[in-house]
Formats: C-alpha cells, sequence, structure tokens
C-alpha cells in the first residue's frame, strides 16, 4: 500500500529517486503513465496489469472510453529501479506533467502520484479549501 507524500528532485537525465520504502514493491516492475489533473501515475506491474485488462475491457464504441484508454495505455512506459532507486522519466511525460526539478511523489494505496511541486502545493490548497463539499458528495457514494 502507497501512502505518504514525500519531496524529491529530478536530476539533470529525468531520473527521479523513489522514496526508499516503495522500492520494494517496484522492484519486480513499474509502470509511469499519464495521470489526471497533469501528474503522473506509477503503478507497480501487478496493479498496471489489472488496470490494464479494465481498460482494454471498455466499450470501443464510446468516445470517452477510447480516448482514457488512450491516454492512459498510449502513454505508459516500463521503468527499473536503478542500483541508486532511481527511475528513469520519459521526456515527453515529463513535459505532460510540467516536471521540472522538485517532484511531489504522493502514495495513493494502488499508485504512486508524480506531482510538479507547485502544481501540488496549489492543487493541494484547492482541494482543502473545498473538503467540506467534497465530503459530502463523497457521503451520497457512501463513503
Amino acid at each position: 500500500m502507497f501512502i505518504g507524500e514525500y519531496q524529491h528532485a529530478l536530476d539533470d537525465k529525468g531520473r527521479l529517486q523513489v522514496p526508499a520504502k516503495f522500492r520494494a514493491d517496484l522492484k519486480v516492475g513499474a509502470v509511469v503513465t499519464r495521470g489526471l489533473d497533469s501528474c503522473l501515475f506509477l503503478y507497480t506491474r501487478r496493479a498496471w496489469e489489472e488496470l490494464a485488462k479494465r481498460l482494454a475491457g471498455l466499450p470501443l464504441a464510446r468516445a470517452n472510453t477510447r480516448a482514457f484508454a488512450r491516454l492512459m495505455l498510449a502513454g505508459a512506459m516500463d521503468v527499473e529501479i536503478d542500483s541508486q532507486g532511481r527511475i528513469l522519466l520519459p521526456d515527453y511525460l515529463r513535459q505532460y506533467a510540467s516536471l521540472k526539478r522538485e517532484v511531489i511523489v504522493a502514495g495513493l494505496y494502488n499508485r504512486l502520484e508524480l506531482w510538479d511541486k507547485s502544481r501540488w502545493q496549489s492543487y493541494k490548497r484547492a482541494t482543502e479549501k473545498g473538503s467540506g463539499d467534497i465530503a459530502e458528495a463523497l457521503s451520497e457514494l457512501g463513503v
């Protein structure tokens, strides 16, 4: 389970240090892809395979499902953790998420999200401000 919020820096080659507590789970294989809200999603190989199967099973006749599957599947890239605990993020994904130097690694149970630090701070402030409305909407879903 991935939880917590960590700050790391991209190096000049686009490598990102993975928090030490998550490395063992990602060592057996990992996939990074375009996420939502202008961040990247990083999955274990197993979690990715489960998600990819669900995406592949979505109805092709619906434009929204095709678009979402393309966003996630076509943007995906296998990544490996090197001996220093880093992953290389492809340039096209760094550009998509506007990753500069400082990156926030946020644990969200079955995935990690990789955010540009300033975008994360803006997103977090807005979400915290609207937390009451969010909680009310989630209560309608039984959460």
